[in-house]
C-alpha cells in the first residue's frame, strides 16, 4: 500500500501544477494582447469626435509651438502630451526633473508640464471662449508609486475622465464647440495629418 502511494504520490500534484502553468501562460498573452490594444489612437479615439494631430500654431510670444495631440471632445478641447516610459516615475509639479526607475535602467527627463501649460496657452489665444485643457499621458508601462502630478494621468485615467456616456448631450456640446475647432484648424501653420474621431456624429 505505502510503495503504491509513493508511485502515485507525484502523479497528484502534477495536474495541479500543469493548471497553474498554463494559467501563467494565459495570463502573459492576454496582458500582452491588453497592452497592444491599448494604443494612444484607439484611446483618443474613444473619447474624440474629431483630432488633428502634429498641428504647428503661432505661440503667445509670436513664435511658434508644436501640439503632438489634440482632440475635440464633449468638455472642449484636450492636449495630449504622450510619454512611452516602463517603470516606476518619481515626479511631482514642483520637480523639474522627473525620474524613471526600471530593473536594468533609470535616467531622468524635464517636468513635462511646463511645456503643455504652454500649449493650452497658444490654444487658448485661438479659440478664447472654449474650454482647453491638457494632460501628460503615460502609457501603460508606467507607474506612479509616490502620486500623480497635478495633468498628469494614465490611460485608463483619460477615458474615465474625457468619455461622455450621455451621447445626446454631447453631440450638442460638441457641435457647439466645432466652430472655434475650425478656427483652430485654419490657424494652424502646418498640419500633416488630421483624422476624425471613430464616434461618428449623429443628432
Amino acid at each position: 500500500m505505502s510503495e503504491l502511494l509513493s508511485a502515485d504520490f507525484p502523479g497528484i500534484y502534477l495536474l495541479p501544477l500543469v493548471l497553474v502553468v498554463l494559467l501563467l501562460l494565459w495570463w502573459l498573452v492576454y496582458r500582452r494582447g491588453r497592452r497592444a490594444g491599448r494604443s494612444l489612437a484607439k484611446v483618443l479615439g474613444s473619447i474624440a469626435y474629431e483630432r488633428m494631430e502634429g498641428l504647428v500654431i503661432p505661440n503667445t510670444d509670436e513664435g511658434e509651438i508644436q501640439i503632438d495631440h489634440v482632440v475635440l471632445t464633449a468638455q472642449g478641447l484636450l492636449i495630449v502630451d504622450a510619454k512611452d516610459v516602463s517603470g516606476a516615475v518619481f515626479g511631482s509639479d514642483k520637480m523639474q526633473d522627473w525620474t524613471v526607475i526600471s530593473d536594468d535602467h533609470r535616467f531622468t527627463f524635464s517636468n513635462p508640464q511646463p511645456a503643455l501649460y504652454d500649449r493650452i496657452a497658444a490654444v487658448r489665444q485661438i479659440v478664447r471662449q472654449v474650454p482647453v485643457t491638457g494632460r501628460v499621458v503615460f502609457l501603460d508601462g508606467a507607474r506612479f508609486t509616490k502620486g500623480v502630478p497635478g495633468l498628469t494621468c494614465g490611460l485608463d485615467d483619460l477615458i474615465e475622465e474625457f468619455s461622455e456616456p450621455e451621447r445626446s448631450s454631447a453631440i450638442v456640446k460638441v457641435e457647439a464647440f466645432r466652430p472655434h475647432w475650425e478656427q483652430l484648424k485654419k490657424r494652424a501653420l502646418a498640419v500633416p495629418q488630421v483624422e476624425k474621431g471613430k464616434r461618428r456624429m449623429r443628432a
